[in-house]
């Protein structure tokens, strides 16, 4: 199994996640165009999807998901809470709930309801009876039910969106820190830190960080908040990017 990032932060975001022949994409924040240049750039045609996955209906995780299914007719996977709140409705959706376990080709796929400010939304870990990869982005606070989805992971891919610090000091107004810092919000360099902590780490080949704020992060603050908060080496640590997002990973 592997896994890359086309890009990751409030512009848009989207990954990929590939066992054998099957090919799935988690979200399409991008617009078409966009997308298909970022999946050349990963070795992989729109036509070669079996699937994507979407999280939420925010316009980052969101922007070219109906045009991408409709040129290249793939089957979209959505609650249906994030079907509701799509402008422009995809075809060939097939609706999904928390707790659903289920097979796209290769891949097994678990879907994860998580506390978020959207109308339904989910995140995902992926398997191959072998090997399992967490997704677990946007989401603004943790429960056990959660945490008991993430145990005993290969790697994983969390959001470390925001410096406790440099939210509060900074531009946004103040409803908005309140919204991105609230329970329902998205996950700081502590909280995430604390949640892999919680969860343990030593047995994952890799820990990506993402969906890090341009204006209320940045990746040496994230990096160094998880490796006080772990003891990790710093080299280990992988952040995805809004412009390059992340090459492929292998999970051996």
């Amino acid at each position: 199994m592997r896994f890359a990032v086309l890009g990751s932060g409030s512009q848009g975001n989207g990954m990929l996640v590939a066992q054998g022949n099957t090919r799935v994409l988690v979200d399409c924040g991008f617009s078409l165009r966009e997308t298909e240049r970022r999946l050349a750039m990963l070795g992989v045609h729109a036509r070669q999807l079996n699937a994507v996955l979407l999280t939420h209906e925010h316009a980052d995780h969101v922007h070219g998901v109906a045009l991408l299914a409709q040129r290249y007719n793939v089957p979209v996977y959505l609650s249906h809470g994030t079907a509701s709140g799509l402008r422009k409705p995809v075809q060939a959706a097939r609706h999904v709930r928390c707790g659903d376990r289920f097979d796209i080709g290769e891949l097994q796929v678990s879907v994860v309801g998580v506390a978020h400010d959207a109308r339904e939304p989910t995140q995902y870990v992926f398997g191959n009876g072998n090997r399992r990869f967490g997704l677990l982005t946007d989401l603004g606070s943790y429960c056990p039910r959660v945490l008991k989805h993430y145990e005993g992971l290969d790697a994983l891919m969390i959001e470390a969106n925001h410096c406790r610090d440099l939210l509060a000091s900074g531009p946004y107004p103040w409803f908005l820190k309140q919204r991105v810092g609230g329970d329902r919000g998205h996950l700081n360099n502590h909280q995430a830190a604390n949640l892999v902590a919680e969860l343990g780490w030593q047995g994952l080949q890799h820990l990506v960080l993402a969906h890090l704020s341009s204006k209320n992060n940045q990746p040496r603050l994230a990096r160094d908040r998880f490796v006080d908060t772990l003891g990790c080496d710093p080299a280990w640590l992988q952040v995805a990017d809004q412009a390059s997002g992340l090459d492929w990973r292998e999970i051996a």
